[in-house]
């Protein structure tokens, strides 16, 4: 069960995944489109892991369609909550994969020879 926050005054959460039906333990969402040559620093990192820490938190995912920089990559290693870095191409593939907020467009059919129905036996 979650919850979409992603307004003003949102405190740099974007939305919150319960794990249990009880909401015991959640983890906080943020979510950036950058463009692809635009990549989510080390600040906006920060930001998320202040966010994190007035909630309480010890969870996060921070979502991208860009990528994001080395320092950002560097600073969420050593932060002591944990933090689930998404980037555009890791998300495309989830997307795919999960099949949220995408649909077959053709659908293809390979077909192989059945050595069995040609057999003597």
């Amino acid at each position: 069960m979650g919850a979409r926050l992603g307004r003003s005054g949102d405190g740099g959460i974007d939305g919150i995944i319960n794990e249990d039906a009880l909401g015991l333990d959640a983890v906080y969402v943020q979510a950036k489109r950058y463009a692809l040559e635009n990549k989510v620093g080390r600040p906006a990192l920060q930001a998320f892991v202040g966010s994190l820490t007035g909630e309480g938190a010890t969870k996060g995912v921070f979502v991208t369609t860009s990528d994001f920089s080395r320092e950002a990559r560097d600073y969420v290693e050593r932060v002591q909550q944990r933090i689930i870095l998404i980037n555009g191409e890791r998300l495309a593939r989830l997307m795919m994969t999960y099949e949220v907020g995408v649909r077959a467009r053709q659908t293809f059919v390979l077909k192989s020879v059945d050595e069995d129905y040609f057999s003597d036996t």
